[in-house]
């Protein structure tokens, strides 16, 4: 009966999501003309730079403190697990299957990056409201849940903008192997290239060095390693909105001055707050709805092989969350981890995740497997009301 009972708290968040997705699915279509391509570009645009930041900043300036931040120390570490056990294991998979290049990108991002932010942030607080919540008071429950699940994305999103967001990158790049004479002409101008700057930069380094022999050129060396640095990282893009919407929540919340200015009955800027809480209100009912409107595209079939796809359910829905498994309770018996079962379940849920939707845009940004990632957000979505129940179930059973 208790497991019964654990199912359908389960359950719940998963036909939310479901019902949600259907209805953006439904609004794509054809006959009703609502979330056609136009439309889905602006409320991205309006969910990327607007809706997430301020649901993440307002969440967590109103559920983390400093003393939670220390508290909660694993969770940065255990995403990053996540990241690493997931790439490994898709790596293994391709080397094993002999998948195409061009591919590797996409597989290894989808292995990789869980929904960390908006699956978490929708099943957190339906499991603390339902009837059969086994995690205590509700409200106590629903503060904690969510900054649990505010924290995940901002910290998610970090990891998929530097280390999924380069794998695609790196793999992409290399999607036209197949012409070799092109590539080899390419390679030969670029070593050509690269040879002249390298005899430039040490002819220039001489004349410098031989003219200013105390300056050394201190300043032009420390100009190019900024610039290097500042291409490498590429912090444009891993500063994204909802990352800088996590920067801000984690100053205000965690600082005691500003989260007294902001956070109360009593703060004398908390109309501030209240705005960015309202306007992030409609960052989860809008990504939702774009999820299943994107995924419409993976029922039109593209050459996608099916033991890819196969492999991909494997990993995310069978091997990650046993794994997961192994090093949440490994952390438990070291002593590494609080023994909060609502923080726990979250540690192990962030291990049975379909693959992240950032994935999705990460792909159209560089033109590489756009029609793959919609076959697989499809299939591995689908899959997920049933993993996602059953793995939930076992988490709540497991933690409890």
């Amino acid at each position: 009966m208790q497991f019964w009972k654990l199912f359908i708290t389960a359950l719940m968040p998963v036909l939310k999501v479901l019902l949600i997705t259907a209805l953006g699915a439904f609004l794509a279509l054809d006959r009703f003309n609502v979330l056609r391509d136009t439309a889905r570009k602006h409320l991205n645009t309006l969910v990327y730079y607007v809706f997430t930041p301020a649901l993440v900043c307002s969440i967590l300036t109103k559920t983390i403190t400093f003393k939670n931040l220390v508290m909660l120390w694993f969770m940065p570490l255990n995403i990053l697990l996540t990241f690493i056990v997931g790439a490994a294991l898709g790596w293994l998979f391709m080397k094993i299957t002999k998948a195409p290049n061009h591919m590797y990108g996409l597989v290894l991002g989808c292995c990789a990056a869980g929904n960390l932010g908006n699956l978490p942030l929708i099943i957190m607080p339906t499991v603390c409201k339902g009837s059969n919540s086994p995690f205590g008071a509700v409200d106590l429950c629903y503060k904690k849940g969510m900054g649990y699940a505010s924290l995940s994305m901002a910290i998610g999103n970090i990891y998929i903008w530097t280390f999924v967001y380069n794998i695609v990158r790196l793999y992409s790049s290399n999607k036209t192997l197949d012409n070799n004479s092109t590539l080899e002409k390419d390679s030969v101008k670029n070593s050509t290239e690269d040879l002249s700057e390298t005899v430039d930069d040490h002819e220039n380094q001489l004349q410098i060095e031989t003219t200013f022999p105390h300056e050394r050129a201190k300043l032009p060396k420390l100009a190019k390693i900024v610039k290097t640095l500042v291409e490498k990282l590429n912090l444009k893009v891993l500063l994204a909105p909802a990352t800088v919407g996590s920067i801000v929540g984690l100053v205000m919340g965690g600082i005691t001055p500003f989260r007294k200015l902001f956070v109360g009955d009593d703060a004398p800027l908390r109309v501030l707050e209240d705005s960015t809480s309202m306007v992030g209100d409609a960052a989860i009912p809008a990504v939702t709805l774009l999820v299943g409107a994107n995924l419409l595209k993976g029922l039109k079939g593209s050459g996608m092989k099916v033991p890819l796809l196969l492999g991909i359910l494997v990993v995310r829905y069978i091997a990650l969350p046993m794994l997961g498994v192994c090093i949440v309770k490994g952390a438990i018996h070291f002593g590494l981890i609080n023994h909060d079962p609502l923080y726990q379940f979250m540690l192990l849920l962030q291990y049975a995740l379909p693959p992240a939707i950032s994935i999705s845009t990460i792909t159209q940004l560089f033109g590489a497997g756009e029609t793959e990632c919609s076959i697989i957000m499809l299939a591995t979505y689908a899959c997920a009301a049933v993993s996602l129940t059953l793995w939930s179930t076992f988490f709540m059973w497991l933690v409890l």
